[in-house]
């Protein structure tokens, strides 16, 4: 068993993490412009990580990977992301970039940025596999992004409707939003919220007979267009809907869409709501996470009244 642990990067790791960055970036091919990841020493280590803080992994004690952070705004950036060559294969970026995220959302951030190279397109696949988008390119730098999931307790369907009339404001049509949950989880109701921050035409109710549902906008904005998959057989039914005919102009809403919908659309929100053990009490656990490009560029904000999990 690899014995790996990730620790945050304190001064007493400064000798440590300069000499994983130089092992690691000493061992790439050469680029054109050159990384400057090798005029890394003591003192700009120790200066970043008392600014902003970083990471180092071991195993078996001895160092095996490390990165530095800095604080863009709500953007926690990834400097210097570093595995001894010695400790490749063994999980040790996987580690540390799970890691970062966790201390992202601890720092109350909604994504997490890097730049990786053209040139180094194995390194631009792991950062795809980890759920990364390019946003941007300069030259030959590759800016990737992830927006970070929100995770929110729901004491009540009032303050359900109310997140989601707050999300709606974030919303352009185009957009794709994946729900899942147990039944009466309060997937209507979030979308009833929806309805309203989106100022749509008709009560939004289960669709579960009807299928599909278009609300038209009161306001010239974009339709809401109300799926519920529940009674679909497969992608094959979802596909006789013809939902693209009108995915670019609406915000597309999918109820028990886990599974089926995410073909819809490469940027979506993958929304799950949980019910707690006690059928009387309407607290709900709410999960959004954003994918794709769209949501990388910007993240979820909400500040309806919900508690953050974990804080």
């Amino acid at each position: 068993m690899t014995d790996l642990h990730v620790v945050d990067a304190t001064a007493e790791h400064v000798d440590e993490i300069v000499g994983v960055i130089h092992h690691a970036f000493a061992n790439r091919r050469t680029l054109d412009p050159p990384s400057t990841a090798l005029t890394e020493n003591a003192a700009t280590v120790a200066a970043a990580v008392t600014a902003y803080g970083g990471l180092l992994a071991r195993i078996g004690g001895e160092p095996a990977g490390a990165m530095l952070f800095q604080h863009n705004g709500d953007v926690l950036e990834l400097r210097r992301v570093s595995v001894n060559p010695r400790f490749q294969g063994r999980g040790v970026a996987s580690a540390m970039v799970g890691c970062a995220e966790e201390a992202a959302r601890q720092r109350g951030m909604t994504r997490v940025r890097l730049v990786a190279r053209v040139e180094l397109p194995e390194t631009a696949e792991f950062w795809q596999r980890r759920g990364y988008s390019v946003v941007a390119r300069e030259g030959q730098n590759l800016m990737h992004a992830k927006a970070l999931p929100v995770e929110l307790t729901v004491p009540t369907a009032e303050q359900m409707r109310a997140i989601a009339e707050e999300l709606a404001g974030q919303l352009r049509a185009g957009d794709v939003l994946v729900l899942s949950g147990d039944l009466g989880a309060g997937k209507t109701t979030f979308t009833q919220g929806l309805g309203a921050g989106l100022k749509v035409r008709g009560d939004i109710t289960s669709p579960t007979f009807v299928i599909s549902r278009v609300h038209p906008s009161l306001v010239g904005g974009p339709a809401l267009v109300h799926v519920d998959a529940y009674r679909l057989g497969g992608i094959a039914e979802l596909d006789d809907l013809d939902l693209d005919a009108s995915l670019d102009d609406a915000v597309t809403v999918v109820e028990w869409g886990h599974g089926l919908a995410e073909s819809l659309a490469p940027d979506r929100l993958d929304l799950t709501i949980t019910r707690g053990d006690d059928d009387t009490d309407e607290t709900r656990a709410l999960r959004i996470a954003p994918a794709g490009p769209r949501w990388a560029t910007t993240g979820v904000r909400l500040t309806a009244n919900a508690t953050s999990e974990g804080n």
